[in-house]
């Protein structure tokens, strides 16, 4: 029977295995998920969720349960950062690596209508997603899926909200090339 979130952050504060354990086996799927997201590989990722748990189990004395959810969302944002740091500390956010596939988003490609999009399988997309250049695919994450304002991911990332949008701007245009090719040939 699984614990209440609240009793397994309890738990884990306490330093006790069982709640560490099924921490562990209840969340690692989500938070792989979100390091390949960053990553784009699957090695790097697990690498990243290990360093992302072993964080998350030191850092229990800072947690505050704020109702069903919160210790989730706690853990998803220790994840990202994680991550993050694993980026900024290969140099990813130059300026740079930041421009990276410039020519190869080109003009701005029209974006694929709802339906088209989900005709193109989840596992498809996000392996669209794990292929863009590193700073794309992290401002890509971070607005897109982590829900993070302009300003706030130029804070995260040390870069300026113009650079910001101008990387989502660049990302969703190879996106949407690359759905289409997929479109064409699916």
């Amino acid at each position: 029977m699984q614990m209440e979130e609240q009793i397994l952050a309890e738990g884990c504060s306490a330093g006790s295995d069982a709640a560490r354990k099924e921490l562990y086996d209840r969340y690692a799927g989500r938070l792989l998920a979100i390091c390949m997201r960053y990553s784009g590989d699957r090695a790097t990722a697990e690498d990243l969720m290990h360093d992302a748990f072993l964080k998350i189990y030191g850092a229990f004395d800072r947690f505050t349960y704020r109702g069903p959810g919160s210790l989730r969302a706690w853990i998803e944002r220790i994840t990202v950062n994680v991550a993050l740091e694993w980026l900024r500390s290969r140099s990813r956010f130059t300026g740079v690596s930041l421009d990276e596939g410039r020519s190869a988003a080109g003009a701005a490609e029209p974006e694929p209508a709802a339906d088209e999009i989900a005709r193109v399988p989840r596992e498809v997309l996000m392996r669209m997603v794990g292929e863009l250049p590193d700073g794309y695919r992290a401002v890509f994450n971070l607005y897109c899926i982590e829900e993070y304002s302009h300003r706030e991911i130029a804070a995260m990332l040390g870069i300026n909200e113009k650079s910001s949008s101008s990387q989502l701007s660049r990302a969703r245009s190879i996106l949407a090339r690359k759905v289409r090719e997929y479109l064409e040939t699916h």
